[in-house]
This record gives structure tokens, sequence and C-alpha cells, in this order.
């Protein structure tokens, strides 16, 4: 049944969808200018050392360092997690527009931080007993997703960043093997550790690869975890530091470890009905404020998964133009605020939205 259901996956790809766009439903394309204005912001912050927020298990005096001195490839951007997709987003824009006015800083950028070197630096830090957890499971699946664009480019610097990049993919992928079937139960968080967030974006890596063994143990677990949810109470989000809604990151998933005519009568048992507060976008009031401005993410990351849940379902179902009119809703929110002239929304914001740009037209 799952080694079918992968066979399924490999020849229909995991953004395919009905035929037809739903009236009303503006299309989302990213610009030139908008795709140098992101590049601009992951440019401004990928080799920013500070301020910084590690995820650091401090195993003895001697282990007190800086950032830089921990991960000498993903040491900006705040975080580990928000540098890795930051470079996520180089690399994507610049497989889009290899024309961008800031090709050259992005190539010089990926240049200096993915070398076989800075990896085995990354590697090495991971290697401790105390590291088990780190980054499990959001930064995981930035990795992979990070590996995958570079593993779909035909540019000859991608392939030659993906060959650095590969062992420590190779080690995430291992990880991600041995914690899940210790995970007994999924994480339906609206922030980082979500598990069906890392779930869906590792599936991506594995499909993109080549990895089946490894797909097959993420179509397995996602239905595992997720195939006899019903009725969700999607009415009981958002939370207020949320950049996940757990209802829609679920379902996007399952629209990936599910055939194509299985997810739509899944979907509709589990979201019976679509809560306005789920298709009204979440209020932000304070951008400067580093939890409340999840939000943002939140509109960013329900406009992406519910393109692509619509583009899953018939071109006859009710939901599909509900979803896609409330994710051009959110979509218009959110991206007008991605600049906001905070670091705290600044260094991953930009992420979100051109991920979002990559999603399917419903």
């Amino acid at each position: 049944m799952i080694r079918l259901a992968i066979l399924a996956l490999f020849l229909v790809p995991a953004r395919a969808g009905g035929i037809g766009s739903p009236a009303g439903a503006a299309e989302l394309k990213l610009s030139q200018a908008d795709a140098s204005r992101f590049a601009r912001l992951a440019l401004a912050c990928v080799r920013k050392e500070y301020p910084n927020k590690p995820d650091h298990v401090i195993k003895d005096a001697a282990d007190v360092r800086g950032p830089r001195s921990q991960h000498p490839a993903f040491y900006g951007c705040y975080d580990w997690h928000s540098c890795v997709h930051g470079h996520w987003l180089l690399v994507h824009l610049l497989k889009e527009f290899p024309d961008l006015p800031e090709a050259q800083d992005i190539r010089a950028a990926l240049d200096e931080d993915l070398t076989p070197q800075n990896i085995k630096g990354e590697l090495a830090y991971l290697e401790g007993p105390e590291r088990k957890s780190f980054e499990r499971t959001y930064g995981w699946a930035w990795l992979l997703k990070l590996a995958a664009e570079l593993h779909s480019s035909g540019d000859p610097d991608c392939q030659r960043w993906f060959a650095a990049l590969k062992p420590l993919a190779d080690a995430l992928s291992v990880r991600y093997a041995e914690f899940l079937p210790k995970q007994t139960y999924p994480i339906r968080a609206g922030v980082h550790p979500n598990t069906a967030f890392a779930l869906a974006f590792a599936l991506d890596y594995a499909l993109e690869v080549g990895d089946l063994r490894f797909a097959v143990l993420l179509v397995q677990r996602s239905q595992d975890y997720f195939l006899k949810d019903r009725d969700y109470p999607a009415a009981w989000e958002p939370s207020s530091e949320d950049f996940f809604s757990p209802a829609l990151m679920e379902a996007d998933l399952m629209r990936r470890a599910l055939k194509a005519k299985e997810f739509p009568g899944w979907f509709h048992k589990f979201l019976p009905r679509l809560p306005p507060n789920i298709l009204t976008p979440a209020a932000v009031t304070d951008r400067s404020d580093p939890r409340l401005v999840h939000l943002d993410g939140l509109n960013l990351s329900r406009a992406w998964a519910m393109r692509d849940i619509a583009a899953a379902l018939p071109a006859k179902d009710p939901a599909r133009q509900v979803l896609a009119e409330a994710a051009a809703r959110h979509a218009a929110d959110a991206l007008a605020n991605v600049a906001s002239g905070h670091y705290e929304g600044e260094h991953w914001l930009a992420t979100f939205a051109v991920y979002l740009f990559s999603t399917p037209q419903p």
C-alpha cells in the first residue's frame, strides 16, 4: 500500500492539482523587482552574526562560544534555522532570476558559506550527545529544503554547493530516520516543532533526490500520525505566537502523502467546515515584538498552504474557490509587511514570502 502510494507520488508531481483557476483568484507572480528586494533582505542578514539567538546547550565552560565559531556556514540571520532558509531563498531566486542584479553578491555569499570545510564544522557541532535535539525538526526541514533546491538546479555552482552540503543533509536524514519511529505522537504546534511541516519538506527532499527508502518512511509516519484525523478544531486557531496553522500544515502534508484521488475525501473529513478565523488574515499589533510578528509569517504560510490545498482539490470542489480567495487575502496582507524596518521580522519573513510565490496557481 505505502510503496504503491510512493510510486504514485513519483509519477504525479506533488504540486499538481485540478484543471482551471477559480474565478476571482488573483494570480500571484514574483516580479524581478520583488525578487531583488527579497534578495537584499537575505543578503543583509545571512552573514550578520549579531544579534543572535542560539539554540545551544552549553556542555562546559569552554563551550561558551560565538555563533560563527559554532556554525561556520549558518551563523547569521538571528538564528540557525533562519540562516539556513535565508540561503534557500538566495538559491531559489538565483534559479528563477539568473540575471538578477544581486546575482553576483548571491554567488559570493553562497561560495563563502557553502564550502566543504564549513559544512564539516557544522557536522562537528552535531556530534555531541547534547546536540540530539538541535533544531529538531524545523531547522532539519529547511536544511533538506535547501539541499533539494540546490539538487534541482542545473547550475554548476549549485551542483558544487549541493555536493558540499550533502554530508549535512545525509546526517539530518539519518536523524529523521532515527527519531520518527520513536516519536509516538505528532506535535501539532503553530511554531517550530510542527511535525507536519517537517515531514512535508523532508518528503519533498526525498522525492527530489530519489531516496525511496526515506520517502517510504515519511509517508508511513504521515499516515500513522494523521490519516485518521477527523473534524479538526480549526476554530481554535490561531495562538498569538503562531507562524503555522496546524490544521493547514497537516492538510498540506497529506496532499503529498496520499494519492491524488484520496486526498479530497480525507480533507473534507478532516476539515468539514472552514471557520472564518482560518480564512481571515491574523492581526499583527507590534512588528518590533519577535513573537507577535510571527503572525505575519502565519499569514504567509496560510496563504501557501491554502494555495497548495486548493490546487490539489477537484476543479468543481467548492472549497477550492474559498481557499483560493482566502489565500489571496492573506498574501495581500502579509506581503505588504515583509520589510517593516524591524529585524525581528525582516530576518526571516522574506523566505516565507518567496516560498509563497513558488506555490501553484489554484
